[in-house]
């Protein structure tokens, strides 16, 4: 079963997350708080950032440190509709895809299952 950590700080939008992706066969684990990173193994990385131009890279950073090699999705009601997934946003953040909240459960497992894959 592949793993995914999530950081979001909103309980409610965290519980959505949650039961969307164990819905859909992943395992999910919820950081232990919100800007502090939970060390640990995980296949992919889920982080609401609230400013992604000025403390969100810097969290990104921190996750980042937290979890070597494991790719990151941003999500972010700063984010615009329409926003290239992998584009320039992605990239100046370092993370694999970025998602604008509100976002849909199709996009968001079509997000992961492009970066790690369905479940098995």
């Amino acid at each position: 079963m592949l793993d995914i950590m999530i950081y979001e700080e909103d309980d409610l939008m965290r519980g959505l997350l949650e039961e969307w992706l164990t819905g859909a066969g992943y395992r999910v684990r919820r950081a232990a708080a919100y800007g502090a990173p939970t060390p640990g193994d995980a296949d992919l990385v889920i982080v609401s950032i609230y400013m992604p131009k000025h403390a969100g890279s810097r969290l990104v950073e921190e996750i980042r440190a937290a979890h070597p090699g494991t790719a990151i999705i941003a999500i972010s009601a700063q984010f615009r509709a329409g926003l290239s997934t992998s584009g320039t946003t992605a990239q100046s953040l370092g993370v694999a895809q970025v998602i604008a909240k509100p976002l849909t459960r199709a996009a968001l497992l079509g997000a992961i299952s492009a970066i790690i894959g369905p479940t098995t």
